[in-house]
């Protein structure tokens, strides 16, 4: 099963797929987290994002880049991949990311991921309604965002949107 949870920045999506993944698998959870921590908002995000999974039987890995060669020891119930923007940006900007194959390098993992689990919680990021001009390089990562939020939601068996916390069904049988 595939779920992709998206929201806007501070939305509760992460709290939310936490709780849709618990709610899903009985057991043997991973927590796949993407985010480098460059300076201190990073540092203090990371460590909220911990605190909020405490005690609810997550393994944790850090994986900023190529998610799509990790090796995992076991195959688990349920994985959630924190967060597909952070992946995308560190797979286009990183000096040993997968850079113009980022989009079918995360494709890779995301199919690789479903191989590992019965269930793959994926968040995402909705960046795409704040009306302002980007720098080029900006401009295609969001265009490269938006395609991979799509065919991600094509392939998923739910998608929810997370805005102003409140978790919306838009796609799949499951109301959450």
């Amino acid at each position: 099963m595939l779920i992709l949870v998206t929201g806007g920045a501070a939305s509760g999506k992460s709290a939310h797929a936490e709780r849709l993944l618990c709610e899903c698998v009985p057991s043997s959870r991973l927590y796949l987290a993407t985010m480098q921590p460059f300076g201190a908002a990073a540092q203090a995000r990371i460590a909220r994002h911990r605190a909020l999974r405490e005690g609810k039987g997550f393994e944790t890995v850090e994986c900023p880049l190529g998610l799509q060669n990790l090796s995992l020891s076991q195959r688990y119930d349920g994985i959630l991949l924190e967060d597909l923007g952070n992946l995308l940006a560190n797979e286009i900007f990183a000096p040993d990311g997968a850079g113009d194959a980022a989009f079918g390098s995360i494709l890779a993992a995301i199919a690789h991921l479903q191989d590992c689990c019965e269930t793959l919680v994926v968040v995402t990021d909705e960046i795409f309604s704040d009306g302002v001009d980007y720098p080029p390089e900006t401009a295609q990562y969001t265009r490269d965002l938006a395609a991979l939020n799509c065919a991600l939601a094509a392939r998923a068996d739910a998608v929810y949107e997370s805005v102003c916390g409140i978790l919306l069904p838009l796609k799949g049988e499951k109301n959450a």
